[in-house]
């Protein structure tokens, strides 16, 4: 199999258009969200990020020609590999920003610093555990009802991507309206664009030249010009960042898990499309990325992407991975992709990003046996619920909340007044991704009659809370934030749960009528 064919270049602009709304993304959250400098950004962060995507799409490319030298066959496509879009979100809002009031409130000189500190972190600990799980991958499947992993990773999806650009697309409606469109007609419409021109690369580009013709774009200053940032270790505020990880292990666990289940997800679909990679190193080199990815100052973590029966199709062999790697690299290091976040406005992607939470949440349902179907709706709930809480907290601070005016227990009552309870929502907020794991898992037992299984899920979210890493929380002066400490309440109410699903079997009969869900 030669190293470039025709079809690379077509699989080539696809998968580096992915990466480069990513990049823009990070680049975006981290100016506006996080407060972060462009010396930061540019000079620590985005040299990390290329030297992770380097390292897995040079594997991945020589892996894809050992497979075929192996095999004898030419047709051998190698798989997409990317930041990975869903963490990328759970890092901002739930660990670095989080982590950045808290140092802001404590009053710490470069609470910036701080907030990356704990992404670099967070992204250490995701590497490992997906390298690690990598050897253990096939058990913890099993082992976890498909519908409890994919519904919280849809609740994320749903939440903290589709609806906040969702939201953004309403506010841009020229720009909005018109990418969201494209990528509709391309990517759910089944056609394509006449000269093979790639849906995501029109959106773009039409997005780029609305935003130029209403004034989004260009940025207010233009970048100064291109300049070398060769990638440094940073083990020494990767050092500083370890003891800061604790509080943030109810996100970081099962974010690594669904990664790592996803990721061997999209090995089989690889091999269902007659490419068979082996498990534990592909699995394993994945999680390298992300370790990379820290070591260098990246706060992102890296993925095995999803798709590649479609970059086969193309024509995608070796190459595509290859040169998409180049790609990055040479945008990253050299500073061009500070003239292109300036150039390209953030709305002239965000279509793609809304139909990657659209496509997400869609397989929550569809890849999940239909009389599953409750179990994800309640496995998307705390998902909901937390940007929720984090929209209301957003809202608070607006009013002066953080700012003058403590976080406190006040504020409860004060929305008790409007019928809102948003003590529920701040207590779902916290470890709201291995709720959502609990409940669907619950519900997915109970549809199917395991009621053992069922009591054993519910302990095991009776644990979770007397441990901290679920429903507590704490007040500080700018927020209600995750504290590890026993949350005895909910402690109590699910092992009220799992005693009477434990002895569900010896209690209840079955309704011959047809109720529920069977």
């Amino acid at each position: 199999m030669r190293w470039f064919v025709r079809g690379d270049l077509d699989g080539f602009f696809g998968l580096a258009l992915d990466n480069l709304v990513q990049l823009l993304l990070i680049v975006s959250l981290c100016h506006f969200v996080l407060g972060f400098d462009d010396t930061l950004v540019y000079a620590r962060i985005l040299p990390g990020a290329a030297m992770s995507l380097l390292v897995g799409n040079l594997y991945y490319a020589w892996q894809a020609r050992k497979l075929a030298a192996a095999t004898g066959r030419t047709d051998v496509c190698a798989l997409p590999y990317g930041i990975n879009t869903v963490s990328l979100f759970g890092h901002v809002f739930l660990i670095m920003l989080p982590a950045k009031l808290a140092a802001a409130q404590a009053g710490h000189p470069d609470p910036a610093r701080v907030a990356w500190q704990a992404g670099l972190a967070a992204t250490m600990a995701g590497g490992v555990l997906e390298a690690l799980g990598g050897l253990v991958a096939e058990r913890i499947r099993r082992g976890t009802p498909r519908a409890a992993l994919l519904s919280t990773l849809a609740g994320i999806a749903l939440s903290f991507i589709a609806l906040g650009f969702l939201f953004r697309t309403f506010a841009r409606p020229v720009v909005g309206l018109a990418t969201l469109g494209v990528v509709l007609l391309t990517y759910f419409g089944g056609v394509k664009f006449k000269g093979g021109l790639p849906g995501g690369f029109v959106a773009v580009v039409l997005g780029t030249a609305l935003g130029w013709a209403t004034g989004i774009a260009p940025g207010a200053d233009a970048p100064p010009a291109p300049s070398l940032h060769l990638p440094v270790p940073v083990l020494g505020d990767l050092w500083a960042s370890l003891p800061q990880v604790m509080p943030y292990f109810a996100v970081i666990v099962p974010m690594g898990l669904f990664n790592l289940i996803g990721s061997l997800q999209n090995l089989e679909s690889a091999e269902a499309a007659g490419d068979r990679y082996p498990t534990a190193p592909s699995l394993v080199v994945n999680g390298v990325g992300s370790v990379v990815a820290a070591c260098f100052g990246s706060a992102f973590p890296t993925t095995i992407y999803i798709g590649h029966p479609g970059w086969k199709a193309m024509g995608a062999r070796a190459g595509y991975s290859v040169l998409n790697g180049a790609f990055v690299t040479i945008i990253c290091l050299t500073g061009t992709l500070a003239h292109i976040a300036w150039a390209v406005p953030i709305e002239a992607g965000m279509a793609i990003v809304l139909w990657i939470g659209i496509v997400i949440t869609a397989q929550a349902f569809t890849a999940t046996p239909r009389e599953h179907a409750p179990a994800v709706v309640v496995g998307l709930l705390p998902g909901v619920a937390a940007w929720g809480a984090l929209m209301a907290k957003d809202g608070l601070r607006a009013a002066g909340y953080g700012d003058t005016i403590p976080f406190s227990e006040a504020i409860i009552g004060k929305f008790q007044a409007a019928d809102v309870w948003i003590h529920g929502a701040f207590s779902l907020e916290q470890g709201f991704i291995l709720t959502s794991m609990v409940l669907a898992a619950i519900t997915v037992y109970i549809i199917e009659r395991k009621f053992h299984r069922a009591a054993a899920w519910a302990a095991g979210g009776a644990v979770l809370s007397a441990i901290g890493l679920i429903h507590a929380y704490q007040w500080t002066f700018g927020d209600a934030a995750l504290a590890l400490k026993p949350a005895w309440e909910h402690a109590i109410g699910y092992a009220a749960m799992a005693a009477l699903l434990f002895v569900a079997p010896w209690i209840t009969e079955r309704d011959e009528a047809g109720h529920g869900a069977h």
